[in-house]
């Protein structure tokens, strides 16, 4: 089972248009407190919060990648999918989980890092590191300038495709336990590499949803701790970016 296969399910189940009007529409003290320009959700709060989670994931990445063991990332790994199931059902309680999310992901990451670096070398480290923060930013320009205009449609097609390479990662990992995988996903030559440039495209793609979910939810004056809810759903992608980045780097070295 390949190590990025933890992944399939950072689809982003934490950002929706129902999630973010519910939060938006739902009351404070049962409609006797109105809710006051502090304590609504806005951009620069959600990536403020960004930047904090993702210097404490790259903390205890840092010290994982140094001391990496199995309990860092399967600990890491399986804390990191549990705490993101429950803000998806409490997202209230984002606030306090989303903190510990990150150093539980960072574990995770670090460790899988680590693995990589010992393989291929650093420089591949760099190489996924660097291709994961221009990507970053080239999706904030398209979405900035409205290259890609996100609209419902978009939505439900990133959301078929997520569905699609969650169901394909799910099959290959049944399939695991009975030695067997799907031909190709995780393995070098031209088709081998174009599946993983499809799957790095969707990740990609993901990124415009998350900035539009950030926006939209200032615009509809979600309630505060909506800011780490969105800033996890946007740490989540940035992660599955990275490990498919790496992942297919580490193909093209081997080949």
């Amino acid at each position: 089972m390949s190590l990025s296969d933890r992944f399939r399910q950072s689809s982003n189940p934490l950002l929706s248009e129902e999630r973010l009007a519910k939060a938006s529409s739902q009351p404070l003290d049962g409609g006797v407190i109105q809710r006051s320009g502090s304590e609504v959700m806005t951009v620069d709060g959600a990536v403020n919060k960004t930047f904090l989670l993702g210097a404490l994931l790259l903390v205890t990445a840092v010290y994982s990648f140094f001391f990496p063991s199995q309990l860092f990332m399967w600990g890491g790994a399986l804390g990191g999918l549990a705490i993101v199931l429950v803000m998806s059902f409490k997202p209230q309680m984002s606030g306090t989980l989303a903190p510990i999310y990150s150093l539980l992901e960072g574990l995770f990451v670090g460790s899988v890092t680590a693995i990589y670096a010992a393989g291929f070398g650093t420089g591949l480290v760099f190489n996924a590191i660097l291709g994961t923060i221009s990507v970053l930013f080239m999706m904030l320009f398209i979405y900035k300038a409205g290259i890609i205009t996100v609209n419902q449609k978009f939505r439900s097609g990133m959301m078929m495709a997520l569905g699609a390479v969650f169901l394909v990662y799910m099959i290959n990992i049944v399939l695991g336990f009975f030695g067997m995988s799907i031909p190709f996903l995780h393995q070098g030559g031209p088709i081998g590499i174009g599946i993983s440039v499809v799957i790095i495209g969707i990740a990609s793609l993901m990124l415009l949803l998350d900035f539009d979910s950030i926006e939209r939810g200032a615009e509809m004056r979600a309630p505060k701790y909506m800011e780490w809810f969105t800033a996890v759903g946007l740490i989540v992608t940035l992660v599955w970016l990275y490990l498919e980045i790496l992942r297919l780097l580490a193909v093209l070295n081997r080949d």
